[in-house]
C-alpha cells in the first residue's frame, strides 16, 4: 500500500513508544519554558516526572483558549521570539485574539503533514490545486498551500472570495484538487449553474474540505453536483491547523489522526473524565513536535469519537469520527440539544430545499425559541401559484420539514420558507446561526 509517510502504518506499539518518547520530551520544554504551564502544574502539584504511564496523563491540567486570550500576545512561547518564523491567530471578534507561533522546524512538519493529507485525499505531484481557503491570519490557505508545494502540486493561491473569478480559473488551469469550506465549494457550483455552466464537466476529481461541521447528506450534494469525491480535513489553529486529522479517499468513513505528532483523548465535557475507545464526547490533544507553542491536553469544543478499526486503505492510525458540532454551537429548544449539522441533515434529505438555511435565535421569557430559514429550489418556487408561500403546496411542505425536524432531531421550531438565492452565500465559513436573544420576543398578543 502506498502511503506518504511510513508513521502512518507504524504498529499500535511502535506508535505508542514514539508517542511516548514525544510526550516527555514536550512536558519538559513547557515545564522549564513556559511560565504559564509551570504555574498551572505546580498547582495541580504535578511535575514532568509524575507521568509515568498513559493513564497519568489524565492527570494533567487542561488547556483552554482563553488561555490562549490571557497570555496575548507571546505568553505561551516556549522558545525566543527571534526563532519565530511564523505568526497565526484568529480575528478576535469576542475579545483578544489567539496568536500562535511556528519555529521553522514547525512549518516543514506542519507541511508534511499537509503533504499527507493531500496524498490521503487523492492527491500527488504533478497535480493543479485549486486553493479557495482564506489566506491570512487564518491557518487554512497557507497551511494548504504550503502541504500542496511540498508534495509537488501546481498551487493555484486563489483564497476566498470573487467567485466567477474562482470558476475561470478552474476552467482555465484545470485543477484536479479543490479546497475549501464546504458551504464555499457549494456556492461555486451553484454560480457556475447559474452562468450556464455544468459543475459536473470541470476537471475537478477531488475536494478536500473542512473548518466547519458538515454533514453527509452536503457531502451527498457536492459530490453529486461536482462528480467528485469530497473529504474531510480537520485542524484547528491552537494546535497546528489544518492536517491534525484527514478522510481518506479509499474508505471516506472517519479520519486518520496524525498520531506521530498529536496525542488524542475524547472527555465527558461535564465530568471531564477520559470517555473509552468509541464514545463520543470533546475531543483533546496535546502537540508531541510542535516547538515554537507546544500545547498540553487542549480542550477543542469540538464533538467527536475516536476508534482503532482497521482501514482498509493499510493506514493503522487510530481515526476519529467526522466532528458532530462545536459544543458552543450546541442549541438547547425547547429542552432539546441539538447541533446545526443534525438540522442540515433532515434539510438535505427534502427534495425542494437547497442546502442553504439559518437558524435565527431569540428569547421568548427564559427559554431559547428557534426559526429555521430554509431555501426552496426553484423547480418548487415557480410551481407555486402566485410565487406566494401561503399556497397549499408551501404549507404543506412547511409541515414535511417541521415533521422531519420533529422525528430524526427530535426538535420542534418555527420553519420560514425563502425564496430561491436570497440567504446569504458563504466565502469563506457559513454562518448558519443569528443569535437575536438579546432582544426578547413579546409574550404579549
Amino acid at each position: 500500500m502506498a502511503v506518504f509517510n511510513q508513521e502512518e502504518t507504524l504498529r499500535t506499539a511502535e506508535m505508542r513508544e514514539l508517542q511516548w518518547e514525544r510526550l516527555k520530551n514536550t512536558l519538559e520544554s513547557v515545564y522549564n519554558k513556559v511560565p504559564f504551564y509551570n504555574e498551572t502544574f505546580k498547582e495541580h502539584g504535578i511535575t514532568p516526572q509524575d507521568i509515568q504511564s498513559w493513564d497519568d496523563v489524565k492527570n494533567l491540567p487542561f488547556t483552554k483558549k482563553h488561555h490562549l486570550r490571557e497570555s496575548y500576545p507571546f505568553g505561551l512561547l516556549a522558545v525566543p521570539i527571534d526563532d519565530v518564523v511564523r505568526l497565526h491567530g484568529s480575528s478576535g471578534t469576542s475579545g483578544k485574539p489567539t496568536v500562535v507561533a511556528y519555529t521553522k522546524n514547525d512549518i516543514e512538519n506542519w507541511a508534511e503533514l499537509i503533504a499527507r493529507a493531500i496524498y490521503m485525499a487523492g492527491g500527488q505531484r504533478g497535480d493543479i490545486l485549486h486553493n479557495a481557503y482564506g489566506y491570512g491570519l487564518f491557518t487554512g490557505g497557507l497551511g494548504l498551500h504550503h502541504g500542496s508545494e511540498k508534495i509537488g502540486c501546481a498551487t493555484v493561491p486563489i483564497s476566498g472570495g470573487n467567485t466567477e473569478r474562482q470558476i475561470t480559473l478552474i476552467q482555465d488551469f484545470k485543477p484536479r484538487i479543490i479546497c475549501a469550506t464546504p458551504s464555499y465549494v457549494l456556492n461555486i457550483g451553484e454560480t457556475m449553474k447559474k452562468m450556464g455552466i455544468d459543475p459536473s464537466s470541470t476537471s475537478l476529481k477531488y475536494a478536500i474540505l473542512g473548518a466547519e461541521p458538515w454533514s453527509e447528506e452536503m457531502r451527498a450534494s457536492i459530490e453529486k453536483m461536482f462528480d467528485m469525491k469530497a473529504m474531510d480535513i480537520y485542524g484547528l489553529s491552537e494546535v497546528m491547523g489544518p492536517g491534525v486529522a484527514m478522510e481518506c479517499k479509499d474508505c471516506q468513513d472517519g479520519l486518520h489522526i496524525a498520531e506521530d505528532h498529536f496525542y488524542t483523548e475524547v472527555i465527558d465535557p461535564e465530568t471531564l473524565q477520559p470517555l473509552p475507545e468509541g464514545e463520543t464526547g470533546e475531543l483533546v490533544f496535546t502537540s508531541l513536535t510542535k516547538e515554537a507553542l507546544p500545547i498540553i491536553r487542549y480542550r477543542t469544543g469540538d464533538i467527536a469519537s475516536i476508534t482503532r478499526e482497521p482501514c482498509s486503505c493499510g493506514r493503522t492510525t487510530v481515526k476519529m469520527s467526522r466532528v458532530k458540532g462545536r459544543i458552543d454551537d450546541m442549541l438547547i429548544i425547547r429542552g432539546v440539544n441539538v447541533f446545526p449539522s443534525e438540522i442540515e441533515r433532515c434539510i438535505l434529505q427534502i427534495e425542494e430545499l437547497v442546502p442553504h438555511y439559518q437558524i435565527h435565535l431569540c428569547k421568548n421569557g427564559v427559554l431559547d425559541q428557534a426559526k429555521l430559514h430554509v431555501e426552496v429550489n426553484d423547480k418548487f418556487y415557480n410551481a407555486l401559484p402566485d410565487k406566494s408561500f401561503e399556497q397549499p403546496a408551501a404549507l404543506q411542505l412547511m409541515n414535511k420539514i417541521q415533521s422531519a425536524l420533529k422525528k430524526q432531531a427530535l426538535v420542534t421550531m418555527e420553519v420560514c420558507l425563502e425564496q430561491p438565492r436570497s440567504l446569504p452565500r458563504s466565502e469563506g465559513k457559513a454562518k448558519r446561526i443569528i443569535d437575536n436573544r438579546d432582544t426578547p420576543v413579546s409574550t404579549t398578543s
